[in-house]
Parts: structure tokens; C-alpha cells; sequence
């Protein structure tokens, strides 16, 4: 069963302009010449040990558009030169070749990821955001057994709407807050609140189900979904193709668009797919221009009131995105990032 995610608004005004002009790619002076990859690395980690802009990746590698999506592996062990003359990064041309066992065996490693897998893994299979009557139409539980009100881990229930699917492992969801947009008030989607996971141990209406964890107590009217496949984010850090800008609706944890986030928190933006957004994704923080009162000028003088530009403080990767709406790390910070902050093109 697939859950239908948002219905299809139209583009918000500013969301997308035209190609941002690009400076010159500048290495840092402190670059290696050589560096040896370690397990625990990531792709924006090697990119900020010879730049300061990990977002132009692709740049770093001469890559075309089709590889920032499946871009080469790059594994532990493996060393990366830095061709100062040209101006790029390349895996070191003198690597002994491997035999086809042994090649297969480094294959078998793990690829570093592009951001810190641990921190976002909990997210890549699990859908965040529902239209307002999607977990209305998904199977709901509406029994437990022995007449309990709340579930735990090992628990037992019964749901309907299960009925003879081949799918045996389910997400537990209760729909959530909306997602507001803070720019045209409009709502984007509700947060799914995820509650634990179960699989069915006999089909029919009402199935039965075990609960098999919980992160949360379940109870009558939780909601049902098939569990995914985890989606390994191995985008190249990149940014995007025209000038894109919106806002963070909301820090994950938080509530409301209340609290802070820092370095490695999750932040809802108002912008997805439909927007142009991809999973991959570098966009810079700002904060809002303010006005001051310039105490010097008359009261009420026309050149009284100053504005004060929005200073450019971190940088977010964008590792899931839906319709209208996407979920983005903080990767860079000098300052607490807020709900209504400004994302925008590096």
C-alpha cells in the first residue's frame, strides 16, 4: 500500500529564480595534497577538508548532472589527490588493481554516506509528512487483546483494513501538527508522529498484529502503515540548479515553531519538490533583516529607521524531501537556527 503523499499546491511566489552567478571555486590554503579516507568519513566532511564550499562537490569532481544523484563510491581506505593545476579531486590512479576477489570484497565495505548516517537513519523510512486525510484512509488498529487501553513492546492487537496483504511488517503513526507555511499561511502537510512497529502474525478482518518495538504508547486508532526500505542518502552535496529561498517551519523535537537546533538538528522547510528541492540539496541560513532606530536622528525623521541586512550563519543538506515540504541537517552553525529563519541558495 502506498500512502499518498501531499496534494499538489501551487509554486509560492519566490520560491524559485534564475541561476545564481558562481564565484570561483577556491581551495583552502591548508588543503592536502593527499588525504587517506577513514571509516567515519563523509562526503561533506572531505569536501570541507579542501574547501570551504562542501556544497560544490560536483565541482570538486568534474561530475555531470546524472552523477550528483549515484556518485562514484568512495570507500575507507581509499586516497584522494588533489590536482592543483586543474583544480579537482580524483582517487589516486595508482592504486594497485585488486583481483576480482579481492574487489569484491572491498565492494563490500561500506561507502562512506554523503552526511552522518546515524543522525538522519531514523528518518529515511518513515514518512514524515501526510496530506490531512492520509492516515485517515490507512488501516487502524481497534482492539488490544485482554481490553487494554495502551500497547507496549510485545503486545498484541487487532486492526482493520489489513486484510490479505502480503506486507508483514507495519509503521505505527497518529497524525500530528500541521505544517503551516510561515509565508502564505497555508497548510502543507501534517507530521506524522511515529509511534512504534508491528507485523501482522494472522491476515483477515480484523488482522492480528504483535507489537515488535515501541517508541511510543500505543492505543485504539493508531494508524498502520507499510514499513519501507531504509533510502541510503548518497547524493553528492550540491546546490541547486537555480535560485531557490524559503523558510524553516519548524525545528524536529520542538514544539511548535518554538526552541533552537544546532549543529546536526533536523529542521521542516517550506519548500520541496514542487519547488525544485532534491534530496542532496546545500542551502545557506539566514536571519530576517531587522530595523533599528538610528538615536542620533530626530524623532520620526525619515532616515531614522535603519535596516539591518540578515547575516548568513550555517548551512542545512536536504536528505528527504516530499511534495511541499522537506527535511533538512544542519550541517554548519555560529548561531542557534530558529523556526521562520531564511534558507536560501548558497
Amino acid at each position: 500500500m502506498t500512502l499518498t503523499i501531499f496534494a499538489l499546491l501551487c509554486l509560492v511566489a519566490g520560491g524559485v529564480s534564475a541561476q545564481v552567478p558562481k564565484t570561483a571555486l577556491a581551495f583552502k590554503a591548508d588543503a592536502p595534497d593527499r588525504y587517506t579516507v577513514v571509516r567515519g568519513d563523509t562526503l561533506w566532511g572531505i569536501a570541507q577538508k579542501f574547501t570551504d564550499s562542501p556544497w560544490r562537490w560536483p565541482e570538486l569532481w568534474n561530475m555531470n548532472k546524472d552523477q550528483i544523484k549515484n556518485p562514484h563510491r568512495i570507500y575507507p581506505g581509499n586516497v584522494i589527490v588533489l590536482d592543483r593545476s586543474r583544480g579537482r579531486l580524483a582517487l589516486d590512479a595508482n592504486t594497485v588493481k585488486l583481483s576480482p576477489r579481492l574487489r569484491a570484497e572491498a565492494m563490500a565495505r561500506e561507502a562512506i554516506p554523503s552526511i552522518p548516517a546515524h543522525v538522519i537513519e531514523p528518518f529515511l523510512s518513515r514518512p514524515l509528512v501526510i496530506e490531512s486525510d492520509g492516515l485517515e484512509r490507512a488501516p487502524h488498529i481497534i482492539a488490544a487483546q485482554d481490553g487494554r487501553v495502551v500497547l507496549g513492546n510485545g503486545g498484541v492487537a487487532y486492526a482493520r483494513g489489513i486484510g490479505e496483504s502480503k506486507e508483514s511488517s507495519w509503521l505505527i503513526y497518529r497524525s500530528g501538527a500541521p505544517l503551516v507555511d510561515p509565508d502564505t499561511k497555508l497548510t502543507l502537510g501534517f507530521e506524522a508522529i511515529y509511534l512504534g512497529t508491528a507485523r501482522v502474525t494472522r491476515t483477515g478482518d480484523p488482522a492480528k498484529i504483535e507489537l515488535t518495538s515501541v517508541a511510543q504508547e500505543v492505543g485504539i486508532g493508531d494508524r498502520l502503515i507499510p514499513a519501507g526500505g531504509l533510502q541510503i542518502v548518497n547524493y553528492a552535496p550540491h546546490a541547486p540548479a537555480a535560485g531557490l529561498k524559503g523558510r524553516i517551519m519548524s525545528i524536529y523535537g520542538g514544539v511548535g515553531q518554538v526552541g533552537e537546533a544546532g549543529m546536526h538538528s533536523i529542521v521542516t522547510l517550506n519548500r520541496g519538490k514542487a519547488d525544485g528541492v532534491d534530496v542532496g540539496q546545500v542551502l545557506a541560513l539566514y536571519r530576517d533583516a531587522t530595523q533599528v532606530v538610528d538615536q542620533t536622528r530626530p524623532k520620526g525623521a525619515p532616515d531614522s529607521i535603519v535596516a539591518i541586512p540578515g547575516d548568513r550563519y550555517g548551512l542545512v543538506f536536504v536528505f528527504r524531501v516530499f511534495e511541499r515540504v522537506s527535511y533538512a541537517l544542519v550541517m554548519q552553525t555560529s548561531a542557534p537556527v530558529r523556526a521562520l529563519d531564511l534558507v536560501q541558495t548558497p
